[in-house]
């Protein structure tokens, strides 16, 4: 049970105390980059937020009594319930709020409902739970989406046998479409309304959910996203509206669809009533004014080096992230690096930009800017991407256009969870950033491992591809991202050839 019911930079670095460890070592123990330790010894009022939170709240239910007490006396409180939350959080308030709404009770309900749930949770199943879906490999999930809705024509793979759930066509293919104002398109728009009822299985389940956040000691927050209205895709543009939803929408509904087919894979079992409700046939797929459709982007990032005389010619290292435990999308499955939920900072309609997005993920997930990232702090700045704010190798990049290549390579609908995908492709051809900087780039929390390739390996280059381990999203930004950088490349690329086809 966690002593805290919310954890700030204060509380975080009493735990370090209590532990009596160095930055280095505490970043260390808790899987996360040095800086975010030393963001919340500058910022004690910083508040962490979502898996952050569990990651905290995990070290210190692992900790030894005699820690647990220590940090007890250092920040002179007594242990925590998750009644404190139910009574003090507002996102969760904000939660059972909308699940009373929707599921048509009477308010308190929710609160009354997650409350005894919460008391029959079992900590220890979860975590087994955890393991077990961490055993289901993608190409399972896309095996099974793929029976699920009839093997559709449409589903993206390669002519080796490499098939993903994303649901795509040519013209969302090989877009070559540079992230830049007059090609990145998508228009804000507030026609976003959508009737959402809960009938008892949904709401139930929202319900289990808001208990297992509570009972892991997760944050929730409620925090607003884009959803996607309407495409209109097709190479060298990007275009369609998105309107302004709310993350607990998408937590309660849309985002419970991948644990329910993942944990049907791993006990046998044939029904999926969510998945029956909410994405029942290819229809309610592609019917975006209907449903909500949440997602993201992700990048293959390619960045220059010159030649070495230990690790041969000139090439692109290629970075590749193991995804954490702790992350709500694609725990524990490989990933191209930057990727990032689709949401607005600050300035709603701008960065409605899927550009804007992929700018501050490399900002966050490369280059350590905590102030950026929505489950570390609050937002408070009134433009976080300003040139003034951004850290150096950023500002090095920004401050010549020529420096970094950003492309949306392809499109799709993924079938796990319906959310849509934009793959893209970040180069920086200049060698002189991976010399003055490549020391620099640091995987932030979300990431356990961090891996380089060379572009001039093939084979290497080809084990990768047909790693079981990829999420669906991040196999297909990779495939896509690698066609591209082929043609660009030029002899610092020696790629397998990645023909794709739509099954």
């Amino acid at each position: 049970m966690s002593l805290v019911s919310g954890w700030t930079g204060k509380t975080a670095g009493a735990l370090q105390a209590a532990l009596r460890m160095s930055n280095e070592a505490f970043a260390h123990h808790l899987r996360i980059g040095v800086r975010t330790v030393a963001a919340w010894h500058k910022k004690p009022s910083l508040r962490p937020q979502s898996e952050m939170q569990r990651i905290l709240d995990t070290a210190l239910e692992q900790a030894a009594p005699t820690v647990q007490a220590r940090f007890a006396e250092l920040i002179g409180k007594t242990s925590s319930t998750p009644d404190d939350r139910l009574s003090a959080d507002p996102n969760i308030t904000s939660a059972l709020d909308w699940l009373d709404h929707h599921a048509g009770w009477q308010p308190g309900t929710s609160r009354r409902e997650v409350a005894t749930r919460v008391q029959h949770v079992d900590t220890h199943e979860l975590e087994l739970r955890g393991r077990k879906r961490g055993r289901v490999d993608q190409r399972q999930i896309a095996r099974a989406l793929a029976e699920y809705y009839g093997n559709p024509r449409g589903l993206y793979g390669t002519g080796n046998g490499v098939t993903t759930s994303i649901l795509t066509r040519p013209d969302w293919l090989d877009l070559a479409c540079p992230l830049v104002a007059s090609r990145d398109r998508l228009s804000l728009t507030s026609a976003t309304k959508q009737v959402v009822t809960l009938d008892a299985e949904a709401a139930g389940r929202a319900a289990q959910r808001l208990a297992e956040t509570l009972a892991l000691g997760i944050r929730m927050v409620d925090m607003p996203i884009y959803q996607l209205l309407s495409t209109d895709i097709h190479r060298g543009e990007i275009g369609g509206t998105v309107g302004v939803s709310t993350f607990v929408h998408y937590a309660l509904t849309m985002d419970l669809l991948e644990g329910e087919l993942v944990d049907a894979l791993t006990t046998g079992a044939t029904s999926h009533p969510l998945r029956d409700r909410y994405l029942p046939n290819l229809d309610s797929v592609l019917n975006l004014s209907t449903r909500l459709c949440a997602g993201g982007t992700l990048a293959v990032t390619a960045i220059a080096r010159p030649a070495d005389p230990y690790r041969g010619p000139a090439d692109y290292v290629l970075l590749v992230q193991e995804r954490s435990g702790h992350v709500v999308n694609a725990a524990r499955r490989l990933a191209v690096i930057p990727k990032g939920f689709h949401q607005p900072l600050t300035d709603y309609r701008a960065d409605a930009q899927i550009g804007a997005t992929l700018r501050r993920e490399i900002e966050e997930e490369l280059f350590g800017r905590d102030d950026v990232d929505n489950t570390v702090g609050e937002q408070r700045f009134a433009d976080p991407m300003h040139p003034s704010r951004l850290s150096e190798p950023m500002r090095w990049l920004m401050s010549d256009p020529s420096r970094m290549r950003m492309e949306c390579t392809g499109f799709g609908l993924n079938l796990v969870s319906g959310n849509y995908e934009f793959a893209g492709l970040i180069v920086i051809d200049d060698e002189e950033f991976w010399t003055r900087y490549g020391g620099q780039i640091e995987a932030n929390w979300e990431a356990s491992t961090l891996r380089q390739y060379s572009t001039l390996d093939s084979d290497q280059m080809t084990h990768l591809i047909q790693d079981v381990a990829w999420s669906n999203e991040g196999l297909f930004a990779l495939l896509q991202g690698l066609r591209r950088l082929s043609e660009l490349g030029g002899s610092r690329v020696n790629l397998p050839e990645i023909e794709w086809e739509t099954t």
